[in-house]
């Protein structure tokens, strides 16, 4: 069965899901999605980390500094429990609340600032990796969605959607990059990694 490219350019972004907006390219926007690109980063389900991401907000704790002033035992506990961790809580925790010291330490706080300072978009993955725990795929999940409101945010995609874009007969070097219609189809190919399941026909 031949995968719609039309119902993939139509594909929900991530940050879209839930709900943060990155056209603002607003810090806070923009640490929301850092945070939930964390989440989706580690070894636990979608559904899961949106959980999570969900408990966060809940706890109005979608600022950094908010994160840093709960603390360790409160992430720990009710934060990752209700949003259904049971192994990596601990350790995740650890992460998130180190992630946020950084970002202060040498960025004020501020990711526009860490855009701001890296010299091209090969800089700003290294810049982004540096941060603890942050591994390629973290990287990639956070910038892939930015690459349409940030100049320098252009990762290559991941070989599974550049292998799951040859299955399905989908040439994405018709699609720019930094395109929205790009990142939309990024997400939709991604989505069929993750329920085996193709997109409805147009």
């Amino acid at each position: 069965m031949k995968v719609g490219i039309s119902t993939l350019k139509r594909s929900a972004l991530y940050s879209e899901e839930l709900s943060i907006d990155l056209r603002r390219a607003a810090d806070e926007e923009l640490f929301k999605w850092f945070l939930a690109s964390i989440l989706f980063g580690t070894r636990i389900t979608e559904t899961i980390a949106k959980n999570t991401y969900r408990s966060f907000e809940r706890h109005h704790l979608l600022d950094p500094r908010k994160i840093i002033e709960a603390g360790w035992d409160f992430l720990v506990n009710p934060v990752m429990r209700e949003g259904g961790y049971v192994r990596y809580d601990e350790k995740t925790s650890t992460k998130i609340l180190r992630i946020c010291q950084t970002l202060f330490a040498e960025y004020g706080g501020s990711l526009k600032t860490l855009h701001k300072r890296s010299s091209d978009s090969d800089d700003l993955e290294t810049r982004v990796m540096q941060f603890y725990g942050v591994g390629p795929v973290t990287m990639n999940i956070f910038l892939r969605e930015l690459r349409p409101f940030w100049k320098k945010s252009n990762p290559e995609p991941l070989p599974v959607v550049k292998k799951l874009a040859r299955r399905y007969g989908i040439n994405l070097n018709k699609y720019k990059r930094k395109s929205l219609t790009f990142v939309r189809i990024e997400a939709g190919l991604i989505r069929l990694r993750k329920t085996g399941k193709n997109p409805s026909m147009p």
